[in-house]
């Protein structure tokens, strides 16, 4: 393992973050607080509590699994787009560098500051409403595991697209639409019987609902098949990332 390399791109995606601070940490932290506001404030003043606990602490959980998807699946990306857009993928492809440490790397940096950026978002949702966390040390695995999941995923995303268009079409329609019908908001459990079945077949439901039993103890789903189906995602994931790298797809040519 060359950890000088993996260090090496790690610290420069890393340095890239700081540069651009007002677009990868200030610009998601206004913009999930302005959706705690909105949602805690027009729909908090109709639905006070869902299974004990108040509205506005209740969405917590679901606006950081929100940013979490969403922030992993750009940065990771954007990450590896980028040297194909300019064709400094070629040099680091003829590095002495495998792929591993390439994975390793781009998606070390780019579900770290994810996680940096969720744990921001949970210290400022503090502020607004009284928050606890009953499986702190699940809370932070699930984290983790997400992050670094659709990490994986956006670095798929970066390698498939072939342009800016086609590197924003699945995390603006069909990955954030997914997380406000899965459950970010609201309890499944609220929907008529039909609702809720088709509910269950969309992957972030399980996501959000294992996040959010790590903070107060309940959840839509058992927090088993919640763990079980990150943990499925992760390994397509990886299972796709190998064949990738072995096939050559879209990195050769």
């Amino acid at each position: 393992m060359n950890f000088h390399a993996v260090w090496a791109i790690y610290r420069m995606e890393m340095a890239r973050a700081f540069r651009t601070m007002l677009q990868s940490i200030v610009s998601p932290v206004i913009s999930t607080s302005l959706y705690f506001v909105v949602f805690g404030s027009a729909i908090g003043s109709r639905i006070t509590e869902i299974d004990g606990i108040s509205y506005g602490a209740f969405i917590v959980p679901g606006l950081i699994m929100l940013t979490l998807l969403t922030q992993s699946i750009s940065n990771a990306s954007f990450a590896i787009y980028f040297p194909k857009f300019v064709g400094s993928i070629y040099e680091l492809l003829s590095a002495p560098v495998s792929y591993l440490e390439i994975v390793l790397a781009y998606v070390g940096a780019a579900a770290t500051k994810s996680i940096v950026l969720g744990l921001i978002i949970l210290a400022t949702a503090a502020l607004f409403v009284p928050l606890r966390i009953e499986h702190p040390v699940w809370m932070l695995a699930f984290l983790v595991l997400t992050a670094v999941t659709f990490s994986l995923f956006g670095f798929i995303i970066g390698i498939w697209a072939k342009s800016f268009e086609q590197l924003q079409l699945v995390p603006l329609l069909i990955v954030t639409p997914l997380t406000f019908l899965g459950g970010s908001f609201y309890s499944i459990n609220m929907l008529p019987d039909i609702w809720r079945t088709v509910t269950l077949f969309n992957p972030v439901v399980y996501l959000v609902s294992g996040f959010r039993w790590s903070f107060y103890g309940t959840s839509d789903v058992p927090v088993a098949i919640s763990l079980g189906m990150t943990v499925v995602f992760l390994l397509i994931c990886i299972a796709i990332v190998a064949w990738i790298f072995r096939t050559g797809y879209r990195l050769r040519n």
